[in-house]
């Protein structure tokens, strides 16, 4: 795997973490969301106007085609578990965020990720 190969397909995994933190951070200045049929207009509109949500979105959109332009250069069987790293960088960020607890047995799945995907890089 190239050094670009690897920046994209990286770019595109921090790109869909960021946008899985923002999307938390919206749901959690919302509260919890609920889509019943009277109020799930209002609460999409609720949602679209909400910063992390606009921002969330972007981030899955620009990720969508830096990971194609890495897709376009390597096998998707040494591309796709590179997406394995955002479990990591997700479970840092959330911990560090929002205080949500990481569990010793949660740690110890997220080495096993961290090393198969350092297997699969390798390979």
């Amino acid at each position: 795997m190239t050094w670009a190969a690897f920046a994209f397909l990286m770019a595109g995994v921090l790109l869909n973490a960021a946008a899985q933190l923002l999307l938390k951070a919206g749901t959690n200045a919302l509260g919890v969301i609920t889509l019943t049929p009277d109020g799930w207009f209002d609460t999409v509109l609720k949602m679209a106007s909400q910063a992390p949500f606009i921002l969330g979105a972007a981030c899955y959109v620009i990720s969508l085609f830096v990971w194609i332009l890495g897709l376009s250069r390597v096998p998707v069987s040494m591309a796709y578990p590179l997406l394995s790293v955002g479990y990591v960088i997700n479970a840092v960020a959330a911990h560090y965020l929002f205080g949500e607890s990481v569990s010793i047995t949660r740690w110890l799945g997220i080495g096993f990720i961290v090393v198969g995907v350092w297997l699969v890089a390798k390979s």
